[in-house]
């Protein structure tokens, strides 16, 4: 019997691909997607908990899912990704209308969990356990030729977890430690999907840079360059992007494959976090200001066109108005195309939690609004330098401006073009 299902899903694009794979496992299951939630039999909230704000829109909308419980009965509600991670059975105590919360690691078992529920073995279930020894599973046996994917751009995931401990990030705790995918199943996957049609496809891990570092992922070992040059090679593949990086572990290697990689964009998303040493010392990070410069600069000699964006936490614990001063300073010297910058806020679990030190939260609104000014105005003048310029853009659908697309820096574009044109084909457009 055909059954609906509705994924919601927060944050990163890490959680966008496991909720990719949840739907893939339930189809196997006779499950399709659903537009709206009032139409699932089956509703999965995949959360994110790297924010607070994130964090709260998620207990927001799974609040005002109490409604569609009382009114439903059969319907069932699951929460997965790091929220569940770090929740565990606090979920079911203060929502108790959800039935299933699934961990990070867990969501290859979703379909037996759903299978105790329906034979009423159990009222609830939940999975959250994290294993050091846990080994990513083969999911590219999903991906069937009947369920084709309908995007030209997919996601390969090839790494999850972290090792770096960062004073503010949850992602050891909710995702566990770093854990490399198997380079056989990598590029197995991301043949699979080039031979469905997909045109571009992005490596996705909490940190690419170490891939392969922690644990063995073939015969001899394989560094994340390796991989990316691997997957490169992969026939018919038009477009190869990754992230994320951290500067600490950015190797020339690396760097090489945007000069040497004919289907490498180039577009690095590369997380600087603050400007100032004492800031970058206090969050934990490995590198230096100075270090992250450096890396911009070998970067541009490598790919002088590269488009670069980044990440900032404004109002860290004990940032002064003179290290903010510095993460502003930095932003006039590398002049990222874009970046996401965020108010630091507190996470459940993390050391910054209990440093001293906060900054007023006024003062972080003022400086995080200084910053994004000052951002768009630097991302604006970027634009302009592709006034005039003929450049390859991909097509990703209609718009009601015409057609829209994307640049290989990672620019969406706005042009007409004839009705012929489909998702994945490549064009030049001035």
């Amino acid at each position: 019997m055909t059954k609906h299902l509705h994924i919601k899903t927060f944050g990163c694009q890490m959680n966008e691909r496991d909720s990719e794979i949840m739907e893939q496992l339930l189809a196997q299951c006779g499950y399709v997607p659903a537009a709206e939630a009032a139409e699932a039999d089956l509703i999965i909230l995949n959360t994110c908990s790297i924010r607070a704000k994130a964090e709260q829109k998620f207990f927001s909308l799974l609040g005002s899912l109490r409604q569609e419980k009382r009114r439903r009965p059969g319907l069932r509600i699951a929460v997965a990704g790091c929220v569940a991670q770090q929740e565990g059975e606090r979920i079911f105590e203060r929502m108790p209308h959800v039935d299933i919360v699934i961990g990070t690691q867990q969501i290859w078992r979703l379909p037996d969990m759903l299978q105790r529920l329906e034979r009423k073995e159990s009222r609830r279930e939940i999975a959250c356990g994290l294993d050091k020894h846990f080994v990513i599973p083969p999911f590219q046996k999903l991906l069937r030729k009947a369920d084709a994917p309908q995007s030209c751009r997919k996601f390969v995931t090839i790494m999850q977890g972290c090792d770096n401990w960062c004073a503010y990030c949850v992602v050891p705790s909710t995702r566990g430690r770093e854990i490399s995918r198997l380079v056989a199943d990598i590029l197995e996957e991301a043949a699979l999907l080039v031979s469905q049609g997909v045109q571009e496809i992005t490596l996705l891990g909490q940190n690419v840079n170490s891939y392969g570092t922690t644990n063995p992922v073939a015969e001899r070992p394989v560094s994340f360059a390796e991989l990316l040059r691997m997957t490169a090679a992969v026939p018919g593949l038009r477009r190869l992007r990754f992230t994320t990086s951290n500067p600490q572990d950015l190797s020339i290697e690396l760097m090489q494959c945007f000069r040497d990689l004919p289907n490498l964009c180039p577009h690095f998303h590369l997380p600087v976090q603050a400007g100032s040493n004492a800031v970058l010392r206090r969050m934990h990070r490995k590198y230096t200001r100075e270090l992250y410069l450096d890396k911009v600069a070998e970067l541009r000699s490598f790919c002088p066109n590269i488009a670069l964006s980044t990440d900032v936490i404004v109002g860290f614990p004990g940032e002064t108005e003179e290290d903010f001063e510095q993460t502003m300073s930095l932003l006039e010297t590398v002049r990222f195309h874009g970046s996401f910058s965020f108010k630091y806020s507190d996470r459940p679990g993390t050391r910054s939690a209990d440093f001293p030190d906060k900054v007023d939260e006024q003062v972080k609104s003022q400086r995080l609004e200084r910053f994004q000014a000052r951002q768009d105005e630097i991302s604006l003048e970027r634009n302009q330098e592709f006034l005039g310029k003929s450049v390859e853009v991909m097509v990703e659908g209609r718009s009601e401006s015409g057609v829209q697309g994307r640049t290989g820096s990672n620019h969406i574009v706005h042009f007409t073009g004839p009705d012929a044109l489909q998702p994945g084909d490549i064009i030049m457009v001035t």
